[in-house]
């Protein structure tokens, strides 16, 4: 089976590229079969190794990713002077730079300024999402946020991503019509839609232009990997990179 993955499908300028790797195509067993790109989850390193080639070969990549150390949180590495500090967003405006993040329920966002000059991409779990990793990021870029575009990857979806009073509560702080992205159940708890929770974020900030968010995780075990579904369990990649000035003619992502 060859390395398959999910284009990106927005409006970004033909300079960019960028998109989610599915979970075939790899050399790793187990419960991180096949395509794991996780070098944490206790995954034996060679494969790992050979599924991070194959993921760049696959996509075509210009450089070997800047892989973050993600700890949940809202630090944004800049990759002109990335130096591997934990971190779980990476913002740049050089070309032939790779972007990463890696996920298995967590939300992938993507961004990109309207004319191709500068990229991202942020690991947005419901921590991230509550601590501001958002707002952290879009604030990192030097257009202004009405100039961005927004990607969100495959994540979990709301009928599969049961929460407490806790969890709700830290989402909804700032923001008390957040509560439309939450949905009671029988258990007293409350399903969350992560994707609604960001595209609620990314409007305040002045982010219109948002697509994707219609993937679930958790509901398409061959397809991605669910750290929900599965416990331990491999890591996709969510990437984006810039190849040169927009006016270039390219593929689009």
């Amino acid at each position: 089976m060859s390395v398959a993955w999910l284009a990106a499908d927005w409006a970004a300028p033909a300079n960019v590229r960028a998109g989610t790797t599915l979970r075939g195509g790899g050399v790793s067993t187990g419960a991180c079969a096949t395509l794991n790109l996780a070098a944490h989850v206790g995954d034996d390193p060679e494969a790992v190794q050979e599924n991070r080639r194959r993921f760049a070969a696959a996509c075509g990549l210009p450089s070997e990713p800047l892989w973050l150390e993600q700890v949940h949180g809202t630090r944004v590495a800049m990759a002109e002077d990335f130096a591997g500090a934990p971190a779980d967003a990476l913002v740049t405006g050089r070309p032939g730079v790779v972007c990463v993040v890696l996920t298995a329920d967590c939300l992938p966002v993507v961004l990109a300024a309207d004319d191709g000059s500068e990229i991202g991409v942020a690991h947005a779990g419901w921590r991230g999402l509550a601590g501001g990793i958002l707002e952290a990021t879009v604030a990192r870029f030097e257009v202004p946020p009405a100039r961005l575009l927004a990607w969100l990857g495959p994540a979990i979806s709301q009928p599969a991503f049961e929460v407490g009073g806790e969890v709700r509560d830290a989402l909804m702080r700032g923001d008390p019509d957040a509560y439309r992205c939450f949905l009671p159940n029988a258990r007293g708890r409350w399903q969350a839609d992560l994707y609604g929770l960001a595209r609620r974020r990314l409007a305040r900030l002045g982010v219109a232009s948002v697509a994707g968010g219609g993937r679930c995780t958790f509901g398409e075990p061959d397809a991605f990997f669910s750290y929900r579904r599965d416990g331990g369990c491999g890591r996709m990649a969510t990437f984006v990179y810039r190849t040169g000035d927009a006016g270039e003619q390219g593929q689009g992502a």
